[in-house]
């Protein structure tokens, strides 16, 4: 394939436009580019779904749900924390996490589609 563009006639306009917008919104793409990150990897994924549904949790129970060490789990939220998609409240010697509602916006909408089909399969 070809790196040269065939293309007959640039639209300067257009093409100052679409700049103009990516430098607008360069913090909000820069957020998005890292929670997508975050979230791409399944076990991060899988927890965001379950605090998602369940809305609290600590370490050990994602532990046993997800059949991997405390320490993967607590490394898997770290990352999550300092990607500030989730939260902690230490309660006694447990800490709990819950999800920063604000920050995981973008991906709102795959939570919200997978807790929809795993309520159908659970009805079936």
């Amino acid at each position: 394939m070809s790196k040269t563009c065939i293309r007959v006639l640039a639209d300067p306009v257009q093409i100052k436009e679409c700049k103009e917008s990516l430098n607008q919104l360069d913090e909000q793409l820069e957020l998005a580019t890292q929670i997508f990150n975050l979230s791409g990897n399944a076990a991060r994924l899988k927890i965001l779904f379950l605090l998602h549904k369940e809305g609290e949790m600590c370490p050990c129970d994602l532990s046993d749900i997800l059949d991997i060490s405390v320490g993967g789990v607590s490394q898997h939220l770290r990352k999550l924390k300092d990607g500030k998609l989730v939260k902690d409240k230490k309660v006694g010697q447990t800490v709990f996490y819950s999800l920063v509602e604000i920050n995981i916006q973008i991906i709102k909408p795959v939570l919200d589609g997978l807790l929809q089909q795993n309520q159908k399969e659970v009805i079936s």
